[in-house]
């Protein structure tokens, strides 16, 4: 019967791997007592954690160390929060720690962790509820201990960052059963007080020693203000659940400090640089539209109708100056030349004056010839009936009509006693 070979390298791997599928191990909490505790000058942290039944080894790579709040002994009893895997070297599986918690605060540690998912999933930790920390508060509240360390940073750190700064405090307790409802009653208090910002905080501390700050009316006392609020729990390695709620978490209070006030003679300093620059930039903008103005009055009367009626007004009087020039100018000539015309004119008037005098007589003439007249001077008579109608033929009278005969010396007045007609004259 024929069995496979594996090497040593091959059954580790496969080892390694089904405990890395293994759902539990990757994610476990394991309690103990510290033994052979180990500082590496790596900054890895060896140990073994042991009970009656038994022993496991244990490693802290450096890269979680900074979650570490206590420095790790003999013989404490502790918590390990990791997975277990298989050091493929060695052939020995061990516990990789990602955090390690003294026993005593191990249900603390859980009631944190089960408020803090509760309270992410209600959205209190959502950065669209977060509200901007003004840039130029003057007027902070501080929510902390009257005594100690943490006011007393915030209060220097303000004042030598911005002395004109207003600080507000609220005595509170930071500490025990009665402090959660305490900062509660101050964050209520100050968010009443129309202020810019407010701080609530305190130093450093045990689990135990920041739980007020891990409570749920704290929790929501911070998301409910209407005021921007600065959390300041602890040192840099603390975290509660008031610094997620928080609008902005800092470090220490002295960071939180840092972080409401603004650096008064810089901010003096950068006025005074805006104002040359804006002094500048308005004379310069001023010079341009100076400029600009100028530019546009010169196009305004170039063609303006002012400038215009200016331009033909002085074009007409100069053509008026040079049509007196010419007149004169022909009048001049003229009366030079006046004399030779008043006789030219003469002459030619008389030349048509016996020309009509000519053509008078000639009509004088011919009228005399034609002149009835004329004709009754000769022994001829102009016939009419009374009423003056000329009779130029024998059907035009009756017997017994009366006649006027008109000859050259008077008129006879006469009756028709007998006509007869002829046919000489027709």
């Amino acid at each position: 019967m024929n069995h496979s070979v594996y090497t040593v390298g091959q059954i580790n791997n496969y080892i390694k791997n089904m405990i890395q599928q293994d759902f539990l191990l990757n994610s476990v909490s394991v309690k103990g007592e510290v033994s052979n505790c180990k500082y590496h000058t790596s900054g890895h942290l060896y140990f073994s954690l042991k009970d009656k039944s038994g022993v496991i080894k244990c490693v802290m790579f450096a890269g979680n160390r900074s979650g570490l709040k206590f420095r790790l002994e003999e013989g404490q009893n502790v918590i390990v929060l990791g997975r277990v895997d298989v050091y493929e070297v060695g052939g020995q599986y061990q516990l990789y720690a990602r955090q390690i918690i003294l026993e005593g605060t191990g249900l603390l540690y859980q009631r944190y962790e089960q408020l803090k998912k509760e309270l992410e999933e209600r959205g209190l930790f959502d950065a669209m509820y977060k509200q901007p920390i003004p840039a130029y508060a003057l007027k902070i509240g501080v929510c902390t201990a009257a005594t100690g360390a943490a006011i007393h940073d915030i209060i220097t750190v303000s004042k030598r960052r911005n002395p004109y700064v207003q600080i507000y405090l609220y005595p509170s307790l930071v500490q025990g059963a009665e402090a959660a409802q305490d900062i509660v009653n101050g964050i209520r208090c100050l968010d009443r007080m129309n202020l810019d910002v407010i701080i609530v905080g305190r130093g450093g501390g045990s689990i135990e020693d920041l739980w007020a700050f891990n409570e749920e009316i704290v929790a929501q006392a911070i998301f409910d203000c209407r005021t921007p609020v600065i959390s300041a729990v602890g040192h840099e390695t603390d975290t509660t659940i008031a610094d997620f709620v928080a609008d902005q978490r800092a470090a220490t209070p002295s960071a939180a400090a840092e972080l409401a006030t603004f650096e008064y003679y810089e901010f003096e300093n950068k006025l005074h640089y805006f104002r040359q620059m804006l002094r500048y930039h308005l004379n310069t903008q001023m010079e341009q539209k100076r400029s600009k103005t100028v530019a546009y009055e010169n196009i305004l009367a170039r063609y303006s109708p002012k400038n215009r009626l200016q331009t033909r007004q002085q074009q007409l009087c100069e053509l008026e100056t040079k049509l007196q020039e010419q007149f004169y100018l022909r009048l001049d000539k003229s009366r030079e030349k006046l004399p030779v015309y008043a006789e030219q004119m003469q002459l030619r008037f008389h030349e048509r004056l016996n020309s009509c005098r000519h053509r008078m007589e000639i009509y004088a003439e011919k009228l005399k010839g034609l002149s009835p007249l004329n004709k009754i001077t000769k022994g001829f008579g102009f016939l009419s009936d009374s009423a003056g109608t000329p009779i130029h033929t024998v059907r035009q009278i009756s017997e017994g009509d009366a006649l006027d005969i008109i000859i050259q010396d008077g008129k006879i007045r006469t009756v028709v006693k007998e006509k007869e007609s002829s046919e000489l004259f027709q």
